[in-house]
């Protein structure tokens, strides 16, 4: 029941004496803070709702864009392997692979002579005599033709990717006939075509140098030589006009040579002789082709401390019968590998010192490179002649030179040089040709089947045999056809003489098209646990790579 003592708590309206507070009417003045406070609230909401609903819209137009208004790059379909034939014609050893088209894939380049063209146009119809030299692109995707260009016979050399880093001027040089002919290597556009200097029949690569007249393009340096003197002549990239006088090197016989940039910038080429090797200053040769064209090119005073007096050759290395090679194409400062009738010798590319040395017998084919061991240091395969039809492949550390590791085949005769292909791990796969002997039968003739082997660093016990290629192979290549991915070889046969007529064929096969039907070979002792699926998904899972 209420009392009078707590009137307060039963009617809370009234006020009452015990300092109880009494609740009065809020004033104008607060009234109107408040309510500029509500408004000043409802202001800002309504903005920020605003910004919102706008980045939402540009979101949805940013999707909109990329989904409909630019297009998604499309990778290019390719046949995993293709075929191209030419009945009653002849081609040579020359295959480039480059980007002949706008696609990533790279495209396959190589020359034949025969008397009708694949687009259904004889020599006669061109004006040419027949049967005519035919330049021919195919489209690395299909094998289909993306150009051809017909020229006179008869047919000494061609080399292209000489253009790599300047514009586009021109791409490819034959010779071929009396003339020299530079081919545009997207369209089969005649860039220029200049008659031969008067000058040795020459048979050796041209060496892309750079620009000596001025006018913003690489020039070419031809180089000719027979049994007593070598020639060098200059002629211009963009006009093929030889720039100056040709320059004699008497009483000197050249079998190779090499375009080599020393760490300073400096420019040599190297040129084998019978007695070894031994570089020439670019600039010496300009200054002598043409009065003050050397005053753009650099010198290397430590190599110009050897150079001899007379001539003003370099001695690289002194050995008889020493050809050169780069480890590296695309280095021009990378290291040397020579070699000579007895052995394989490494020269450091910037300091021209010898790295290291092996002694071998007869070297059958120019060595190759490859990452075998995870030290980031190119390897060298070489292929060693050791008696009774056999030959040892030896796979070379290129940091030290020792032995990695190696095998014995049957040298069957038309193998082509071995090969490999960078992963996108640390190391290559190995591709090399010859014959597995068999162990029931020791004494099997040079008439067998030829055949293709793989080799995966990580499983060097195992070797994967592909089926056997029974056709004459006039070259070969094993490349990566676009950037980062689609590993293939490439295979150009033909009639067995050189230049002979007959059937040839060009062939693309994807290298892990064909590891489903490679037989799994076990090499040596120690081969592991793993079985023949083992070593088949090892390869199946390989990811290529250019680096």
């Amino acid at each position: 029941m209420e009392t009078t003592d707590h009137t307060t708590e039963g009617d809370p309206l009234k006020s009452g004496d015990e300092g109880v507070e009494t609740l009065t009417a809020p004033s104008a003045t607060e009234l109107k803070k408040s309510c500029n406070e509500g408004l000043g609230f409802a202001k800002l909401t309504h903005w920020r709702t605003a910004v919102f609903f706008l980045s939402v819209f540009l979101c949805l137009i940013v999707v909109f864009a990329f989904s409909f208004i630019i297009p998604c790059p499309v990778r290019p379909q390719y046949l995993v392997t293709w075929n191209k034939t030419f009945s009653e014609a002849a081609t040579y050893d020359f295959l480039a692979v480059e980007h002949a088209s706008d696609d990533k894939v790279r495209d396959v380049l190589f020359v034949l002579e025969n008397t009708m063209g694949t687009q259904n146009k004889s020599c006669a119809d061109r004006g040419l005599s027949s049967p005519c030299v035919i330049m021919v692109a195919v489209d690395g995707t299909d094998g289909e033709t993306l150009w051809e260009r017909p020229l006179d016979p008869k047919f000494y050399w061609a080399q292209c990717g000489m253009d790599k880093d300047t514009e586009r001027a021109w791409h490819c040089l034959l010779s071929h006939a009396d003339n020299i002919t530079a081919i545009d290597k997207y369209t089969g556009d005649v860039v220029w075509q200049q008659p031969k200097p008067n000058v040795l029949q020459s048979s050796l690569p041209v060496l892309s140098v750079p620009d000596l007249d001025g006018d913003k393009v690489r020039d070419v340096v031809l180089v000719a030589s027979n049994n007593t003197q070598t020639q060098l002549v200059l002629l211009s990239g963009r006009t093929g006009v030889q720039i100056g006088s040709t320059v004699i090197l008497d009483s000197m016989k050249t079998s190779g040579h090499l375009l080599h940039r020393t760490k300073e910038g400096s420019y040599y080429i190297l040129l084998q002789k019978d007695t070894g090797v031994y570089g020439l200053a670019l600039g010496r040769i300009a200054a002598k082709a043409k009065a003050g064209m050397d005053a753009g090119l650099k010198s290397d005073k430590n190599l110009e401390e050897n150079a001899s007096a007379e001539t003003g050759l370099v001695p690289i290395y002194e050995s008889e019968a020493a050809s050169v090679l780069r480890t590296k194409e695309t280095d021009d400062s990378s290291d040397l590998l020579l070699v000579t009738g007895t052995g394989v010798a490494l020269v450091d590319g910037k300091k021209l010192q010898l790295r290291w040395r092996v002694n071998t017998s007869s070297v059958l084919s120019q060595p190759s490179f490859g990452y075998f061991n995870n030290d980031d240091v190119l390897d060298v395969v070489v292929e060693e002649d050791v008696g009774n039809n056999t030959k040892r492949i030896i796979i070379l550390d290129g940091k030290s030179g020792g032995e990695l590791w190696d095998v014995n085949l049957l040298a069957a005769a038309n193998s082509p040089r071995p090969a490999s292909v960078h992963t996108a791990n640390y190391f290559s796969v190995f591709m090399f040709w010859g014959s597995m002997r068999s162990e029931s039968n020791s004494s099997e003739s040079l008439t067998m089947d030829r055949r293709a082997y793989m080799l995966h660093p990580l499983h060097s016990k195992v070797l994967l045999e592909s089926p056997s290629v029974m056709e004459h192979i006039v070259t070969f290549r094993a490349t990566l056809m676009e950037r980062g991915r689609h590993a293939a070889y490439l295979l150009l046969m033909g009639p067995e003489h050189y230049g002979a007529e007959g059937t040839v064929v060009l062939s693309k096969h994807k290298l892990k098209q064909d590891v489903p039907f490679c037989k799994v070979l076990h090499i040596g002792a120690g081969g592991g646990s793993e079985t023949n699926d083992d070593i088949i998904e090892a390869f199946n899972r390989l990811r290529f790579s250019d680096n």
